[in-house]
């Protein structure tokens, strides 16, 4: 499997970053098919031209999210489709959870409030979401 990452240092998005946001591109791209072995971390960090810290700290937070995983002596290979999956959408939910809760502070939200309406919006969600399923307009 071929490192073809492309790594921007005038990028405000951290290298390691980059790195974990190409990767998933590749894997829900089916480009790195599940149980493919990733570059090892030094090789992708000499071809990256970045630290082997960096590598590895991208690397950490693919395995954390279910992306990949790492088998001691082995090295880091694509995780199942069902893991990946899961971990892609993990990864998407925090991102997500992450917008949120920048918009909250923006807003001058506080936990309460913030807690207030997402419990509303998940209960006006839940209740279109029965209504749909028994086969009633919301």
């Amino acid at each position: 499997m071929r490192s073809e990452l492309l790594l921007s240092p005038h990028s405000s998005v951290p290298m390691y970053a980059q790195i974990v946001e190409q990767i998933i591109a590749k894997v829900m791209s089916g480009a790195w098919q599940a149980g493919n072995p990733l570059p090892s971390i030094r090789e992708l960090a000499a071809s990256c031209q970045v630290s082997v810290i960096t590598v590895k700290r991208a690397y950490l937070e693919l395995e954390r999210s279910g992306v990949i995983v790492t088998r001691h002596g082995k090295g880091s290979f694509v995780a199942d489709a069902l893991d990946a999956t899961r971990g892609l959408a993990t990864a998407e939910f925090d991102s997500q959870l992450q917008g949120l809760l920048d918009a909250a502070g923006k807003l001058g939200l506080g936990r309460d409030d913030l807690l207030d309406r997402v419990g509303e919006a998940f209960d006006t969600s839940q209740s279109i979401t029965t209504s749909t399923d028994k086969g009633t307009p919301a």
